[in-house]
C-alpha cells in the first residue's frame, strides 16, 4: 500500500511539471560598466610606495645598526 502510494505521488508530481509549458527566456543581461583609465594617478601611488618604502627600510636599518 505505502509503495503504490510513493509511485502515484512520483507519477503526478512528474505531471504537474510537464504541464507547466515552455516559459519565455531571460531577459539579456545589461552591458558591462566601462573600464576605468589608468592616468597619472598611478604614477602618484607608485612614487609614494617608492619614498614610503625608503624610508621604511632606512628607519629598519638604523634600529638594526644601534642594537648591534
Amino acid at each position: 500500500m505505502n509503495r503504490i502510494i510513493t509511485i502515484l505521488v512520483v507519477l503526478l508530481s512528474v505531471q504537474g511539471v510537464f504541464a507547466a509549458g515552455p516559459t519565455d527566456p531571460p531577459p539579456p543581461t545589461p552591458p558591462p560598466p566601462p573600464g576605468l583609465p589608468l592616468d597619472g594617478g598611478l604614477l602618484i601611488l607608485f612614487v609614494l610606495a617608492l619614498v614610503s618604502g625608503y624610508c621604511l627600510s632606512k628607519k629598519y636599518i638604523s634600529t638594526k645598526k644601534g642594537s648591534l
